[in-house]
């Protein structure tokens, strides 16, 4: 590796990641790696553009939302269109989150319940059992 470049290895090693996920962002023309041959080398650009393509996945965005967010950096010099975007892509992002937190939060509620049923159910069985014996 230099200062400039890194191989899939050293890639994979940084970012925790596969070889066979670097390819297919490869394919998924998310990330454009130098080829020697066989060889790839990771610029500073393609790891700049992992760490968004993986923060980007973390928060639950789809690979074409990045593509489009990717896509949009050379739009303007100060990047205005960029964030400007991811933040509005960021804001549904966090509210879908915020949704499916609260419907989880109710579904554990409902199952906490039912199995303070079941617990009684079995020990009300339980007690019927040895009063009959």
């Amino acid at each position: 590796m230099t200062e400039e470049t890194m191989t899939i290895r050293e890639m994979c090693e940084a970012f925790d990641v596969t070889p066979r996920t670097l390819r297919f962002y490869e394919a998924k023309e998310l990330l454009f790696p130098i080829r020697e041959g066989q060889k790839r080398l990771f610029t500073k650009r393609d790891r700049a553009r992992l760490k968004l393509i993986l923060r980007g996945k973390r928060f639950g965005f789809s690979l074409e939302e990045i593509r489009q967010l990717l896509d949009l950096y050379h739009v303007d010099e100060q990047r205005l269109t960029q964030l400007t975007k991811t933040y509005e892509i960021a804001q549904e992002r966090l509210a879908d989150m915020e949704r499916q937190r609260e419907e989880l939060t109710e579904a554990i509620e409902d199952l906490k319940e039912q199995l303070a049923w079941g617990e009684k159910m079995i020990a009300s069985m339980k007690a019927g059992e040895k009063a009959a014996e």
